[in-house]
């Protein structure tokens, strides 16, 4: 099987690359030819895919002469819906780093264009591979929780602009940390409540903390109301001090009538504090989410495991981030188109 990246503007591009270099059976291919807006420092291109040790195609036209089985589109935001549509031109199946785009309009397009092919569109939501949220997720499908009534999530994490410069450029992000970090916890939710969908958004944003650096919300809270009744708030601020060791986390907890479930989705580490660096330290050992999603967008879920999110799923999602931004604008509550 041969396994293209496209872009590595995402700062999980490398950690693909590296996670695909080492699958059995699959021959793994890199393409980054759209380096002019990286920041000075950051490695990208040829000299990325040199230092992981895979191959290399100068131009996506190349790629796709080569035939790939899948792609894996890793550019800015703003640029997923030319690279999606270019692998539904060729037949091929695409797992597109989230969020699906920078606007709905171009979610639209890149749904109607795969389904159009017969294409598979996935979106990369690694979180829902989490053991964490499988525990969770079984209590809430067997009834031990009872009903949901209410769910708070928080993503929480770093502004990531040192590693890639563009997650803070809204032309190329489509927003700040509304944008970057509402999308994990609304697509456990788009799973987790099953048919119940999102009608109403009212969110609230702010730049305190990095007013002098930025011009994008770098803190938000979300409120989303449900077609079924429950109501769910996501804290998705760039909050977390660049000193720390830690690049942040993703919790959530849901209140059922007969019990509150929660899950820490990036906490399976031993915590401690490195005398020799003089800070905290910590050493993982849990089971790594972006491999458990390339397998499954690659190989098919498990036997009764998780699957990728698929195309619609991820629009879902795109929906409450742009009614999120409609609030946050007028200080009213929006309705969620589609909802």
């Amino acid at each position: 099987m041969r396994v293209a990246v496209l872009s590595f503007a995402h700062v999980h591009a490398a950690g693909y690359l590296r996670l695909l270099a080492r699958m059995p059976g699959v021959e793994t291919l890199g393409s980054d030819p759209d380096t002019g807006l990286a920041a000075p420092g950051e490695v990208r291109g040829r000299a990325l895919a040199d230092e992981l040790g895979v191959a290399y195609a100068p131009t996506y036209e190349d790629v796709f002469a080569r035939n790939p089985d899948a792609v894996i589109v890793c550019s800015e935001n703003a640029r997923h819906r030319p690279l999606v549509e270019r692998a539904a031109a060729h037949g091929v199946a695409v797992l597109c780093e989230k969020p699906l785009a920078a606007t709905v309009a171009d979610g639209e397009a890149m749904v109607a264009a795969c389904r159009a092919a017969g294409v598979r569109l996935g979106v990369a939501h690694p979180v829902r591979f989490s053991p964490a949220y499988a525990a969770v997720k079984a209590a809430v499908a067997s009834g031990a929780a009872g009903r949901v009534l209410v769910v708070s999530g928080a993503n929480n994490g770093a502004m990531p602009n040192r590693a890639r410069r563009w997650f803070t450029d809204p032309a190329l992000a489509g927003g700040g940390a509304l944008m970057d970090h509402t999308v994990h916890i609304a697509d456990l939710l788009d799973d987790l409540l099953a048919d119940a969908r999102p009608v109403e958004v009212y969110a609230q944003t702010n730049n305190l903390l990095y007013a002098d650096e930025v011009g994008v919300e770098t803190a938000g809270l979300v409120s989303v109301t449900y077609s079924d009744g429950v109501v769910a708030t996501v804290d998705c601020s760039w909050s977390h001090p660049r000193s720390h060791h830690s690049w942040g986390g993703l919790e959530l907890t849901v209140v059922g009538e007969r019990a509150t479930l929660e899950m820490d989705a990036f906490d399976q580490k031993v915590h401690g504090f490195s005398e020799r660096r003089g800070r905290g330290t910590e050493v993982p050992f849990g089971v790594d989410l972006d491999e458990r999603m390339l397998r499954a967008f690659l190989f098919g879920p498990d036997e009764g495991g998780m699957d990728v999110a698929d195309g619609e799923g991820g629009l879902r999602t795109l929906r409450v981030v742009a009614a999120g931004y409609a609030s946050s604008r007028s200080g009213t509550p929006v309705a969620v188109a589609g909802g």
